[in-house]
């Protein structure tokens, strides 16, 4: 008679195998080698071989963010069993270890920045410097975000309180990181500044360029799919809704045929405008303060203030710029 139990115990035995090295198993050291060729000749084509970029990095930045962002708002933002007679020393040492990370992106944004003009490794000083200036500002980041959150908080009916804008909005995490990064942009840090508002932009959807110039009292409803490009200027108490796109109209080439860098291509929008959701406003145009864009309207051409705009006004006007046209 056949013992099962000894029957099943060695049908599940493992079988001896030799021992496998799990990279070569893989192929992985064929895929790094093939890496290295590509990557060399990727810098030997930018005349870098010798000298590999050496980048801002994004998640080091994001923890500045969040850094100068519970210093700005410790209540909110800081450590939640933060107590009145410890929230300066909180700030102090907060703004320490964000700052002092901030100095080290925006030196590698300087040395790579002076490696690609064959320039001089900058100093520890210049970038010691500059977020220096920075820090100086952020009194007058958050007067700006206070007015930002207190027009949300007007602005939306579904709002309970400013402490609910602050922490739940996603148009104002969007701002908090446009405001910092704006400043660093004037300061002449725009790689670190835009990765700063690319952050944002993954994380709610809203993309707004760090150049842009947006005054105080600025409220993103719902926030997603807003685009605010690189040279607009927006006036005092200005209202978007999702989908608003303030983009360029053309993008004017170079006798090379490449992009004109720099040039003023994006919208003008005055004071006290609201513009509702899935508004397309393109090139320098001028929205002129007091004026309400309907939902979905394409513009591009300027209106006066208190221009009220509609998708059925421009259907009307469409015929006849096409007559006007042939």
């Amino acid at each position: 008679m056949i013992d099962e139990t000894q029957t099943t115990q060695a049908t599940d035995a493992p079988e001896p195998t030799e021992p496998v090295d799990q990279a070569d198993a893989l192929g992985i050291s064929q895929v790094v080698s093939a890496l290295r060729d590509v990557r060399l000749a990727s810098l030997e084509h930018r005349n870098r071989r010798n000298r590999p970029p050496k980048l801002p990095a994004r998640k080091a930045l994001a923890d500045v963010v969040e850094g100068l962002g519970a210093a700005l708002f410790p209540n909110r933002l800081g450590l939640p069993d933060l107590r009145e007679e410890g929230i300066d020393y909180f700030v102090g040492h907060t703004l320490d270890v964000a700052l002092r990370e901030l100095v080290a992106q925006v030196r590698l944004e300087l040395d790579f920045a002076a490696d690609k003009v064959d320039a001089a490794v900058q100093p520890r000083s210049r970038a010691l410097s500059l977020v220096r200036d920075f820090a100086a500002r952020l009194p007058q980041v958050r007067l700006l975000l206070d007015s930002d959150i207190r027009a949300a908080f007007e602005g939306d009916p579904a709002a309970r309180s400013v402490d609910e804008v602050l922490v739940c909005y996603p148009g104002i995490n969007a701002i908090i990181h446009y405001r910092i990064a704006h400043v660093l942009h004037q300061l002449g840090v725009p790689l670190v500044a835009r990765i700063i508002t690319e952050i944002a932009h993954s994380a709610t959807g809203i993309d707004i360029h760090p150049g842009a110039s947006i005054d105080e009292g600025f409220f993103i409803d719902h926030g997603t799919g807003v685009v605010i490009g690189e040279t607009c200027v927006i006036g005092k108490h200005v209202r978007l809704y999702q989908a608003v796109t303030l983009g360029a109209k053309r993008f004017p080439v170079e006798a090379d045929g490449s992009l004109v860098k720099g040039h003023a291509r994006h919208p003008v929008v005055e004071d006290d405008v609201v513009i509702y959701a899935g508004a397309t406003i393109l090139g320098r145009i001028t929205i002129g303060h007091g004026s309400v864009i309907g939902g979905n309207v394409w513009l591009t051409y300027t209106v006066p203030p208190n221009s009220n705009i509609t998708q059925a006004q421009m259907r009307e006007a469409a015929p006849a710029a096409t007559r006007s046209s042939q």
